[in-house]
């Protein structure tokens, strides 16, 4: 197989696309006649009629690779319409800026053709159009999801303008008994009244929430707090018919799901939104650091001068990466296992947050594997470490108790 050299022609005819939101410039180069390359540049509108105009000229040219950046959302259009006729290459925007100084739109798309030309693109990883779907239904409920937390703290905010001091007796102030508190405060129930409407153990508290309870509640935080009520009870009718749907989609990887649910802090909104991120087919990851990698989920490598220099991780996907940090904190609160025993020992050295990014990275490398190998998790246990590191755990502890003045001597239990 011959080598091609870097500055080899690759692709005869292709098309580079500098897109904005309402413009696309296309330059088209065709290598494949004898002379120098032919370029041709059109500018074409963002709208359904234009794009198909584009392709048809594409078309025309006999093009066979096409090549544009990931510009915010405006690529979608332009990507929707061409993948299914032409090789689609969408490149990251970082990788392929030029050098400084003139800058038009017609030599970006130049740029961005000569690039492609050359084989000097990669590829981004842009999921089939079903899986592109997910994401964006997946990724919406998130958005609500943030939203209802966001609105459930100004509804905390309101109570504590109002002298309202529900959240210190009530762990959750929309469980149960205190939600019909809440409704009772709009209705300006007495606050005796109101305490009578604990459940459970919270029943024990009567006499701190009639305290909690009785308020200087005016008339516009009775309004606000009937609004906040009325808006995250319609977030949470929109999140269960986002989740319905995103279910109904999943249902034929339903064992998956099953499977991601049993690794510690992964619930099945959590295995929803990885299945939907880095799909149900992880063999376009060679190995589950390629993946780490991708998602932004490793600490990154910068040397110079055989110094290493900053090591922090790239972004990554930040829908993907915000999952399994929240899961590794939900792991982190797990009895016995060996992802809890990974957040401690990490943390007391390196930090809650360090231990998060650390335990979300073994998170995602456990699924990997899980995918690849289709088995079930299996956790190796709280003492895992300990039991790898055997002699330095006894050492430690050994020394630890000489320097408080006791004088150690070992024997092993019998069996």
């Amino acid at each position: 197989m011959e080598v091609l050299g870097p500055m080899d022609v690759v692709y005869a005819r292709c098309c580079g696309i500098d897109i904005h939101k309402q413009t696309a410039v296309a330059c088209v180069i065709r290598s494949d006649t004898p002379g120098p390359p032919r370029k041709q540049i059109r500018t074409f509108g963002t709208m359904p009629d234009d794009l198909l105009a584009l392709a048809d000229w594409l078309r025309t040219e006999g093009v066979s690779h096409v090549a544009m950046e990931s510009t915010g959302v405006y690529w979608k259009p332009p990507y929707n319409l061409l993948e299914g006729e032409f090789e689609v290459i969408l490149a990251n925007a970082q990788h392929i800026k030029a050098v400084p100084g003139r800058k038009t739109d017609v030599q970006d798309a130049e740029w961005i053709a000569d690039l492609l030309r050359h084989g000097l693109l990669k590829a981004s990883f842009v999921p089939d159009r079903p899986q592109r779907e997910l994401r964006e239904l997946t990724r919406y409920r998130t958005s609500l999801v943030r939203e209802r937390a966001a609105e459930v703290n100004r509804l905390q905010k309101t109570l504590e303008g109002a002298n309202i001091k529900l959240g210190d007796v009530a762990s959750d102030i929309l469980g149960l008994s205190a939600r019909q508190m809440l409704e009772g405060l709009v209705t300006g129930t007495d606050p005796t009244i109101l305490a009578q409407f604990a459940r459970g153990r919270l029943r024990e508290k009567i006499p701190q929430l009639e305290r909690a309870l009785a308020g200087h509640f005016a008339a516009h935080q009775r309004f606000l707090l009937a609004t906040q009520l009325a808006h995250i009870d319609y977030l949470d009718a929109l999140i269960e018919q986002l989740s319905a749907e995103v279910a109904q989609r999943l249902a034929p990887f339903a064992p998956l799901i099953e499977r991601l649910d049993a690794i510690p802090g992964i619930a099945r909104r959590t295995a929803e939104i990885v299945l939907a991120e880095i799909g149900t087919d992880v063999h376009r990851f060679p190995t589950a650091a390629h993946l780490a990698s991708w998602a932004g989920m490793c600490p990154g490598q910068h040397e110079s001068a055989g110094k290493q220099t900053s090591g922090k991780t790239r972004k990554g996907s930040p829908w993907l990466r915000s999952a399994l940090v929240e899961a590794a904190t939900a792991a982190a609160k797990s009895k016995r296992s060996y992802l809890a025993s990974q957040y401690s020992r990490l943390a007391r050295r390196r930090g809650a947050k360090k231990a998060a990014v650390a335990v979300g990275h073994s998170i995602l490398v456990i699924i990997w594997h899980l995918l690849e190998h289709d088995c079930p998790y299996v956790d190796l246990g709280s003492t895992y470490f300990d039991q790898r590191d055997h002699s330095h755990v006894k050492r430690h502890l050994v020394q630890r108790l000489e320097q408080l003045g006791y004088a150690v001597t070992l024997s092993r239990a019998a069996a």
